[in-house]
């Protein structure tokens, strides 16, 4: 596993020398570390499985898509129809402004295009600004302000312009 320290210091340099992409291997380890995006993400979502037993080993069932608690697949989809998706581009801490004190960068209503910071997200003491990288209207915030947010996640819906 890589030393942190080492990871702060790839970060650092990345930083220090613009760069979006740092690709490192030797005999014990090979790191990758990737700031920002080009384009539009592309993200895989993959199927849960559950092994046979699982449930009765103490792991909880899924919850079956006629449940009242969670709204199905389906009908999240069909909410969503239309709408381009805002992601993270990384694991960090969502921030919807650039201080406390400061306004909001977008809310719902707000036009925006691809060139309109949306949001900052921290990572390592690093704050990047997230772009939202489409023209349109911001239909739904997704995500809180000081909340963790992961690689690929929503933060928020455009409608498209």
């Amino acid at each position: 596993m890589i030393d942190i320290r080492k990871l702060k210091e790839l970060v650092r340099l990345m930083v220090e020398n613009d760069l979006t992409e740092l690709n490192l291997q030797d005999q014990a380890e090979t790191v990758t570390v990737k700031r920002g995006y080009a384009g539009a993400p592309v993200v895989q979502h993959a199927p849960i499985m559950i092994a046979p037993g699982a449930a009765a080993a103490g792991h909880a069932a899924p919850a079956a898509a006629g449940d009242d608690d969670e709204p199905s697949a389906a009908a999240t989809a069909a909410s969503e129809a239309g709408l381009v998706a805002v992601t993270s581009p990384m694991v960090g801490t969502f921030y919807a402004a650039a201080n406390p004190d400061s306004p909001v960068f977008v809310s719902v209503g707000a036009a925006v295009n691809e060139n309109s910071t949306v949001c900052l997200i921290e990572a390592m003491k690093v704050f990047n600004e997230i772009k939202a990288e489409c023209n349109g209207t911001i239909e739904r915030v997704l995500v809180q302000s000081g909340q963790p947010v992961e690689f690929g996640q929503k933060l928020f819906l455009v409608k498209p312009s």
